[in-house]
């Protein structure tokens, strides 16, 4: 059997699609496929259950924000057309290879097939890309990691309070072992990032990034590069990130701990 004849249920499952699953946005055929594939992986099983979890949570602190409509841009029926109106006009020349993917091959199947095509990236995405980037810029700074040091704490969250337009605050991670170093200021999207750097008795560094972004996506988004891992959100307007060579399981409570800090959530 070739790729162009294979079912649908046959399809691998990757991360993109467990997190449509996450987001009930799967059709009945693949989330039952999905459905039965966690039934033989208890792991992964615990994992999209815990991301459920803060889903739940999260959504229920910004019950007001999903009220709101979604604008017309962010909607996905008009997202996925101008998805396809992108590739027919980019893709002429591979009709047969096209028109198996809009009616309803993955993307991540897809890229096998063919060479990728360009795709509009999440805002959480977008976030947790220039997170890890200023995280890999200055985690492996010896002299200067920060432009103001903790000793200037109240003074560094001021400036950066001004120049982000949003009150910040450098959340207590102590009990995960891990003290204040100072931050600095970052170009980000349009406009200013923030980076507050952390570091334990080892000496390992973590991150948070902070800077003002699109989008109405609450649910908490990992990745993972090399040894360093993200967590990434959007609260109110303003993208967040936590950055650390930590595990999933590791990272988590620590990115919990880091969104009721800010402003002094409880």
């Amino acid at each position: 059997m070739t790729g162009r004849d294979t079912p649908r249920s046959n399809f691998p499952i990757g991360e993109n699609e467990l997190q449509a699953f996450i987001d009930e946005r799967l059709d009945d055929e693949r989330r039952a496929v999905v459905d039965a594939h966690l039934a033989h992986h208890p792991e992964l099983a615990e994992r999209v259950a815990q991301e459920r979890r803060q889903r739940a949570m999260l959504r229920s602190r910004l019950d007001a924000k999903f009220a709101e409509p979604i604008p017309a841009r962010l909607r996905i029926a008009n997202l996925q057309a101008a998805r396809r109106t992108f590739r027919l006009r980019s893709w002429g020349s591979a009709a047969a290879a096209i028109a198996l993917f809009v009616t309803g091959a993955t993307a991540g199947w897809f890229a096998n097939e063919i060479a990728p095509m360009p795709r509009p990236v999440a805002p959480t995405a977008s976030v947790a890309q220039g997170a890890k980037a200023a995280y890999r810029t200055f985690v492996v700074e010896v002299a200067h990691p920060v432009e103001v040091g903790a000793q200037q704490e109240a003074h560094l969250l001021q400036w950066l309070s001004k120049r982000l337009g949003r009150k910040l605050a450098a959340p207590d991670l102590s009990r995960f072992g891990y003290r204040l170093m100072g931050g600095r200021l970052l170009p980000g999207g349009d406009g200013a990032a923030a980076q507050l750097m952390y570091d334990d008795a080892s000496g390992k560094r973590l991150t948070i990034y902070v800077r003002a972004t699109e989008g109405t996506e609450t649910a908490f988004r990992f990745q993972k590069e090399g040894e360093a891992s993200t967590f990434a959100w959007i609260d109110q307007g303003f993208g967040f990130a936590v950055t650390a060579p930590a595990s999933r399981e590791e990272l988590l409570p620590i990115a919990e701990a880091v969104y009721r800090g800010f402003e002094g959530k409880s």
